[in-house]
């Protein structure tokens, strides 16, 4: 009997601020309490994924810089480490991931780098989430080439959803040219404030716009202090305060994910 494989969901967008980070920390926390064996992998120098599960980068031995760069001598089962909280594993972050940048452009086939290092762990969970930089950069077509799904929140702002033309292009090209395998299987808004014009006017046309209205998940996450508030404490909000809105959020995005298996990505038309 072939073993099952984990969804490999890279969670991306090239525009900051949108909750990328917060989707990874609180999305993972949540499937787990849905009975998913789930994997982070944080692959953004900044290591906010790390902390956002109150851990300390710089003190957690291995990372996803060591699997990268040292792949002969650190394996990814060496990097895990274990959460507080049953059925999350993480594979951290470090600050030296910022210089594998430079270091990968002289490396044959570097932009499979990961998707070599953890394809042997594939059949030991049920997700496996990857945070990005946000920015295109190799890191981040290392995580496009191991992905088989995206995931991409959209802050319910203007800058936010024209950033999207530019993931869109992003993805056609790794599918086309290393990968394709991988889909996007939603959009999330997030930071939504129905009492504001501007929420709800790019609500609207995420809704509607032909690229992206197939795409758009029924759940929002609407703008919520407390998931700064759990994120400042090292604790994904859905063990922080359970009852927050923050939480009922991305427990219905947990859900509404569990029911997608990737859609088929077609090419945005311009």
């Amino acid at each position: 009997m072939t073993a099952k494989l984990a969804r490999t969901v890279a969670v991306a967008n090239e525009k900051g601020g949108v909750g990328k980070t917060a989707t990874v920390v609180n999305l993972g926390a949540a499937l787990s309490m849905e009975g998913q064996k789930v994997l982070v992998v944080d692959m953004d120098p900044q290591g906010n994924t790390t902390s956002g599960f109150g851990l300390d980068s710089g003190r957690t031995g291995f990372s996803t810089y060591d699997l990268i760069m040292n792949p002969q001598k650190v394996s990814a089962k060496e990097a895990i480490i274990s959460t507080a909280w049953p059925g999350i594993d993480l594979i951290p972050s470090h600050v030296d991931l910022a210089g594998a940048e430079i270091e990968l452009i002289k490396e044959m086939g570097r932009e499979n780098k990961l998707k070599k290092a953890l394809a042997g762990i594939r059949t030991e969970y049920d997700v496996i989430l990857l945070d990005t930089p946000p920015s295109l950069s190799l890191l981040t077509v290392n995580v496009f080439s191991f992905a088989t799904e995206v995931l991409v929140p959209c802050q319910t702002q203007p800058y936010a959803f024209a950033a999207l033309d530019n993931l869109f292009d992003t993805i056609a090209t790794i599918k086309e040219d290393i990968n394709p395998d991988i889909a996007i299987t939603g959009i999330v808004a997030t930071f939504y404030d129905k009492r504001t014009h501007v929420s709800q006017m790019i609500m609207e046309k995420l809704n509607t716009d032909k690229r992206c209205s197939h795409l758009v998940f029924k759940t929002v996450i609407r703008g919520n202090t407390t998931i700064a508030a759990s994120n400042s404490v090292g604790q994904p909000v859905v063990f922080y305060k359970k009852n927050s809105y923050g939480s009922i959020d991305y427990i219905r995005l947990a859900r509404e994910f569990l029911g997608r298996n990737g859609s088929e990505f077609i090419l945005p038309e311009f």
